[in-house]
């Protein structure tokens, strides 16, 4: 049989279509289409309610058409190309002036402003400032782990209030607050193990000001510990705080002499830097000196080069510290008993080559020297100790 006839019957016998080659579809919505579609299901919700969608965070489809709407409202291109679509007149634009307090409120529609006019000074999701005051001072408090190191110590702090050789007095920021002593605070006794000081300076209109911040370590006697900021800590013990006294039969002896008539009633403790040009010195890492001075540092100071304590060169200041009732033969003592093997061991020689050794400079890192030199001031240096093979000062 001749193919091109068998071909032509088998087309002619195709009751289904089968064989009949349709345009595809490619299955693959236009913007136009998405747009339309999406602007319809808007239409059904009017047909179905009877009114336009509204913000609803309760009704999550409500709400997205709510907002759909409102991007269509605001795209002039497209309430143009939906304008055959737009049987119940949705997409019209109505603007209503606003020249009243109630126009506001009557375009609310979330609701926001629906209650009574003194509600506006009652902020229900802001902390009071009292609340915020007192967020700081227990904020950031949280179980002690080695709080077995400190444990002994409030027993002792305990112990020695019974015998009156402590005393709980008012908190007085300016004299007592100082790391290594012990506080009250609300009811709870605490040990200022250690203040992180950084000296900020503030402008005033009646000019400028130091003020102290940084943070510190607070251990409690019930366990926990902080590092609450200095000033938070500073404004907690102002409001609901006391100050315990040291322990002055321990001072005592360590001071062994009797303070005099010469002693010095206030000053400044310091710490210095050498700028020698003597290599043995500046091959020395780490080399402070501690020293006390009745005067302004700068002033006491401005011979260094001169002078055998200062290694006959100039220094440069790392910082000092304003103290009370310090008799320098006490300090120097104190210091050298603390520091010990730390103390530098060094010989020089003055203008007239008369030798000397200065007993005030000590080799360890800055932040001990100025943790010591806290210690010192404060009094707390007398449940401390300075472990030279760690460089770290550490509880008895």
């Amino acid at each position: 049989m001749d193919k091109e006839k068998e071909l032509k019957n088998l087309f002619r016998n195709d009751p289904y279509n089968l064989l009949i080659n349709k345009a595809s579809s490619s299955g693959v919505i236009t913007s136009d289409e998405r747009l339309i579609s999406s602007f319809l299901e808007i239409n059904e919700f009017y047909i179905k309610t009877q009114r336009e969608p509204e913000p609803n965070i309760k009704d999550i489809s409500e709400h997205q058409l709510y907002l759909r709407l409102k991007g269509l409202r605001a795209d002039k291109e497209k309430r143009l190309s939906l304008k055959d679509k737009d049987e119940f007149g949705l997409l019209d634009v109505k603007t209503q002036p606003v020249s009243t307090l109630d126009d506001i409120l009557s375009g609310d529609s979330l609701g926001i402003l629906d209650s009574d006019p003194e509600d506006i000074f009652n902020l229900k999701h802001v902390k009071s400032f009292a609340e915020r005051r007192n967020a700081d001072y227990v904020a950031k408090r949280k179980n002690c782990k080695d709080f077995d190191k400190y444990e002994d110590l409030f027993k002792q702090v305990h112990a020695d209030i019974v015998t009156n050789q402590r005393k709980i007095i008012s908190f007085d920021e300016k004299k007592n607050l100082s790391a290594g002593n012990f506080y009250v605070l609300n009811g709870v006794m605490l040990y200022l193990e250690k203040i992180d000081i950084l000296d900020k300076k503030v402008d005033l209109p009646s000019g400028d000001r130091i003020r102290a911040e940084g943070r510190t370590r607070c251990i409690f006697e019930n366990g926990t510990e902080s590092d609450m900021l200095y000033r938070s800590l500073v404004k907690a013990l102002n409001l609901n705080g006391r100050s315990i006294t040291k322990n002055e039969q321990q001072v005592e002896k360590i001071f062994e002499e009797d303070v005099n008539e010469e002693d010095v009633a206030s000053g400044f403790i310091y710490i210095l830097k050498s700028k020698s040009e003597n290599e043995e010195i500046r091959s020395i890492n780490n080399l402070y000196k501690i020293g006390y001075s009745n005067i302004e540092v700068a002033d006491r100071i401005k011979n260094a080069e001169n002078e055998p304590t200062y290694l006959m060169a100039p220094v440069s200041v790392i910082t000092y510290f304003e103290c009370y009732n310090i008799n320098p033969q006490k300090l120097e003592k104190l210091t050298h008993q603390f520091f010990g093997d730390a103390c530098l061991n060094l010989d020089v020689f003055d203008n007239d080559g008369k030798r000397h050794s200065p007993r005030e400079w000590f080799i360890a890192p800055l932040e001990v020297i100025e943790e010591a030199v806290q210690l010192i001031v404060s009094g707390g240096i007398i449940n401390y100790v300075y472990d030279s093979s760690l460089e770290r000062i550490a509880l008895k």
